[in-house]
């Protein structure tokens, strides 16, 4: 038997080939993982979302990134695309390329059923540590189901809304948006309802 050999990276090295790749890959403590492409409701999800925030952002500080921002956490090395990024004020990069944002608001993840645990566990407690992060967003993919997750005065992180009804409403406190479930599942297909 043999071992098989295990290629590590530095933060640099991982930027470098990364800019230059045709496909997106996440980034933790040395190793590179390839990214899944996405389904249809998680696209649409995402387009839905995207929409519904520029709309309301428009002509406001705030704005928003979907899918191709990488964003970096300093704290633990991570880099991974979030499926939304919403900033307000000014953005803060990582370098002078400008392609690797750093001062998220809120941050939103699509789930799909390969990701929502890794999406609601780790990759949460990673983002946790991100000074400027307020809330966090899940919205799952397959069913109707939206939760918002608020950092509070102390930094002490709880459930601050939910949606499980297509009638519905999400409300992210940070940004002054209040989303209904019906708008973020819009064309979407198969979406299982409790």
């Amino acid at each position: 038997m043999t071992a098989q050999t295990r290629n590590m990276y530095s933060e640099q090295e991982y930027l470098e080939l990364e800019r230059e790749a045709e496909y997106k890959s996440e980034y933790f403590r040395g190793e590179i993982f390839a990214m899944a492409g996405a389904g249809h409701n998680h696209n649409r999800i995402v387009q839905n979302l995207s929409g519904e925030c520029y709309i309301a952002f428009k002509g406001k500080s705030c704005h928003t990134f979907s899918n191709d921002m990488r964003l970096n956490i300093p704290e633990n090395g991570l880099y991974t695309y979030p499926d939304v990024i919403i900033v307000c004020g000014r953005n803060e990069f990582l370098d002078e390329k400008k392609d690797t944002l750093v001062n998220p608001n809120v941050i939103i993840e699509v789930l799909s059923s390969s990701t929502s645990s890794y999406d609601r566990g780790e990759k949460f407690h990673f983002y946790r540590s991100i000074p400027s992060l307020c809330e966090y967003v899940v919205i799952d993919s397959s069913k109707i189901a939206a939760e918002v997750y608020r950092k509070d005065e102390n930094g002490f992180w709880y459930i601050a809304s939910e949606g499980y009804a297509i009638d519905e409403f999400i409300e992210l406190k940070s940004v002054e948006l209040r989303i209904a479930l019906k708008d973020i599942y819009a064309e979407t297909e198969d979406i299982l309802v409790r």
